[in-house]
């Protein structure tokens, strides 16, 4: 069994080898997949050893004490927290192999192409139509909206209707689609923050492989579920140190600038500092619950109490700073491949917080889910859950 001691054997074996001071970036992230410190609880061969999750850490410790290159993973965060595992618990073997090493080394950006302009917070009710037409492979048209990095990715993780005459959960069938075919075309969304990290993809019969489906045809909203579950955690429970995230700007505005402070902002500052602290313990008790399985609906509870309380912090930063903090440092329409919540101004912060409410699954729908999933209260009455989706009202 490969305990901790193990981990940083392996880990110096991988150093000395690949010194990080002479060694090419690329070239030690591929390495380090290789000999399995990629994720060390994913299997031999697919850039783990088997070992516990829970022992990642020691890796990563040994390798920042050392200097060592990372993969960047707020560039490739859908591919590291959402299409990875997705491939890792659906995929064949030749879809794993093909996939998981340039994904985690960056080589390849992956995008999510599930929300569409009717079916948003209704996903299940998708219009874009996988069509088969022969034994190798499908034709899908349809369009896609608010697909983060699609501007940059190579690959994506989709899900289309494949059958019309079920009900709407049914008939979907999840596929990757090479983002470079014939047939794709990426429009940006320009936000209220003047950026455009969305876009809006349109699918004009593009041929995909039947080697690129992944999963079961029709299963397609029992893999999307992995997907989604995975989402949550990495949006809502990812780590972060002591004042890390929206909390740490605010906090240090109030250390250095006395002059702003009121006895009502203190206050109200001491209660978000708390939940913001309470909120990332939560996360750490999630992450360690992962390590005894899958993802569950714990995560949209996270999620909930990340928007709420990044609208909140941001909200509080910008009042804080008064005139100065109605000041907005560049509207230039760019289209970024990462987001970066503390490397703007508090105006930028406030702004794109109000997307936290809405990007990995709407607040409402996570209530629902919370209510229904978590506390096992009484699902809402539904009317359209056995009609087919081809008969449902649009």
């Amino acid at each position: 069994m490969t305990d901790a001691a193990e981990l940083r054997r392996r880990t110096q074996e991988l150093l000395a080898a690949q010194p990080p001071a002479t060694t090419g970036r690329l070239d030690f992230l591929r390495a380090r997949f290789d000999t399995g410190l990629a994720w060390v609880h994913y299997p031999e061969g697919l850039g783990g050893l088997g070992a516990p999750r829970s022992l990642q850490a020691v890796v990563d410790a040994e390798l920042e004490a050392a200097g060592a290159p990372g993969n960047d993973p707020r560039r490739i965060g859908i591919g590291l927290g959402m299409a990875a595992p997705t491939i890792l618990q659906y995929g064949t073997e030749e879809q794993k192999r093909r996939f998981l090493r340039p994904l985690w080394t960056g080589e390849e950006v992956w995008c999510q192409l599930f929300s569409e302009p009717g079916a948003g917070s209704d996903l299940a009710a998708l219009g874009t139509r996988a069509a088969r037409v022969d034994e190798d492979g499908w034709v899908v048209d349809g369009q896609k909206v608010w697909t983060s990095s699609a501007h940059a990715a190579r690959w994506a993780i989709l899900i289309a209707r494949t059958d019309p005459d079920v009900p709407k959960h049914r008939g979907i069938t999840y596929f990757v689609c090479d983002m470079t075919d014939p047939g794709v075309e990426v429009r940006p969304l320009r936000q209220i923050t003047g950026e455009a990290e969305f876009n809006e993809v349109f699918l004009t019969g593009v041929r995909i492989p039947e080697s690129h489906r992944l999963g079961e045809i029709g299963d397609g909203w029992r893999v999307a579920q992995t997907t989604l579950n995975n989402e949550r955690v990495a949006i809502g429970g990812m780590r972060l140190p002591r004042e890390g995230g929206m909390i740490g700007p605010v906090a240090r505005t109030w250390r250095e600038r006395p002059e702003l402070r009121t006895h009502d902002l203190h206050q109200r500052l001491l209660g978000l500092w708390v939940e913001a602290e309470v909120a990332r313990l939560t996360g750490e008790r999630l992450r360690q619950q992962l390590v005894a399985g899958q993802p569950g609906p714990e995560g949209a509870g996270m999620k909930l109490g990340f928007a709420r309380l990044n609208q909140q912090i941001s909200g509080l930063e910008v009042e804080l700073l008064g005139a100065e903090g109605l000041l907005y440092d560049d509207w230039t329409m760019r289209r970024p491949e990462l987001v970066d919540f503390t490397g703007r101004e508090a105006g930028y912060r406030y702004l794109r917080s109000k997307g936290n409410s809405i990007e990995g699954g709407t607040s409402e729908v996570l209530l629902n889910i919370v209510a229904e999933r978590v506390l096992g209260l009484p699902a809402e009455p539904r009317t359209d859950k056995d009609v087919a989706w081809k008969d449902l009202a649009r």
